[in-house]
């Protein structure tokens, strides 16, 4: 077992995990409807292979990857295709196209899903990278980069370390805990498929202190293979952000954007994205599943799922006993990186990893002060910003200026609002600095 390095920056948060954590993974069912976003991972959208009408069974491709960065899609059940239409994307917040599928019931499987094998000796690198290629594999930690262009990394970077991030510091969220727990054989087994597709021989499970289980399952499947460690690291928030969880074990410092893990090294994949390959691998199941956390104060049940991608919210709540009370803030995600949404209609996606319900008396208004330059933001922030002059360039339209002091290597993190003792929206004014310079970025782009 490797202890891992501390690390710069970052929060103590209460991770209230004891709500869902108790509780083992159950199958949330088929519900009345799925909405399958052709959005729902970073890179171009993927490209529909159906029509309103068709058939479809659980497995079937039904939209295909475009360009080099991109996810194909499966149906999660068999049914008819009700439309192909724009629908709202709770993530994205803005409304993309969507495949509309309503279940038959029959769960029947697609004729072409058949198991690769579980036999790692006797797979061949280029078939791993073709089954994550084909599988749409994709973070499932929530950032939802497709896989196999991590794997298929220029020939000119040479990685030496494979990081498996079980982390999961969001407060409230159990969904990777409970994986590890109840399914660590599989997780390694996926973990090491990984590491043969990207061609690297060392890899390190990293695991925060409070999942004292999923460490023990996790140490316990990993022992037969000596290119395999696990890190655990002290409880400190945002911990599991790739950045952050390589300085912390490697105390490597990846290079502000564009730099990426490569820069130095290193590949980080999330537990559930291991899973699903191992999924793969074993059964031919492309990805149409994931566990999702439905908890908080304000549900009467808070509970583990195994959920069809495109289930609807409102679903997932109904699953476990609906509101306990009136909801105050439903959020996809955890609280400190979550989006916030209004409709519970709205679906998940691959990357959505907890629905997180507070009650209606847990939701404080507070009254935005002045700043006092106390410095808490900065000495919080782990990619070594200064929030406070960021966000008030943003707040007075000084976008030039805010790009100057790095406002695109902000990862968002909410770690600078949450320490603020005036409460101010820093977070939420630094996105705002950011979407602005993206926005000037592709217009130049096009002259």
């Amino acid at each position: 077992m490797v202890k891992a390095k501390r690390g710069s920056g970052g929060v103590a948060v209460p991770d209230k995990k004891e709500l869902s954590g108790r509780m083992p993974i159950e199958d949330a069912g088929i519900p009345a409807e799925l909405t399958l976003f052709l959005s729902q991972h970073i890179g171009a959208p993927s490209k529909p292979l159906v029509n309103a009408g068709d058939e479809v069974k659980r497995g079937q491709k039904i939209a295909e990857a475009q360009g080099a960065v991109s996810a194909c899609l499966h149906a999660p059940t068999s049914g008819k295709v009700k439309a192909i239409e724009p629908r709202y994307q709770p993530v994205l917040g803005r409304v993309v196209d969507a495949i509309v599928i309503v279940p038959d019931g029959e769960h029947a499987l697609y004729e072409g899903v058949a198991p690769v094998g579980d036999d790692l000796q006797a797979i061949s690198q280029e078939k791993v990278r073709e089954v994550v290629r084909e599988s749409g594999l994709v973070g499932l930690g929530g950032a939802a980069f497709p896989t196999a262009v991590k794997l298929e990394h220029p020939p000119g970077k040479k990685i030496d370390t494979y990081l498996l991030n079980g982390v999961e510091c969001e407060p409230y969220l159990t969904a990777d805990q409970k994986l590890m727990e109840e399914s660590a054989a599989g997780v390694v087994f996926g973990f090491r498929a990984l590491m043969k597709g990207a061609g690297v021989e060392k890899g390190i499970i990293c695991i925060e202190d409070n999942k004292p289980d999923a460490i023990k399952a996790m140490e316990e499947a990993s022992k037969p293979y000596p290119e395999l460690e696990v890190a655990v690291l002290s409880h400190r928030y945002p911990r599991g952000g790739e950045k952050q969880l390589i300085e912390a074990v490697l105390g490597r410092e990846v290079p502000p954007p564009p730099g990426l893990p490569l820069d130095v090294g290193v590949i980080v994949s999330n537990v559930g994205t291991a899973y699903a390959l191992a999924t793969a691998l074993k059964t031919g199941l492309p990805l149409v599943e994931r566990i999702v956390s439905v908890t908080g104060e304000g549900v009467a049940r808070p509970a583990n799922l195994r959920a069809l991608i495109g289930t609807p919210v409102s679903y997932l709540i109904d699953r476990v006993g609906g509101f306990s009370s009136s909801p105050g803030k439903v959020i996809l995600g955890g609280p400190m990186m979550g989006v916030s949404i209004r409709d519970t209609e709205v679906s998940i996606v691959k990357g959505t990893s907890g629905v997180l319900v507070l009650p209606r008396e847990a939701v404080e208004t507070e009254p935005v002060l002045p700043c006092i330059r106390c410095g808490k933001c900065v000495e919080a922030c782990p990619i070594r910003l200064l929030p406070v002059w960021i966000a008030a360039y943003a707040e007075n339209d000084f976008m030039e200026d805010a790009e100057k002091m790095r406002a695109m290597d902000c990862i968002e993190c909410g770690a600078c609002s949450y320490v603020c003792p005036s409460r101010r929206p820093l977070t939420q004014s630094i996105r705002l600095a950011k979407a602005h310079i993206a926005a000037k970025r592709r217009a130049a782009a096009k002259k």
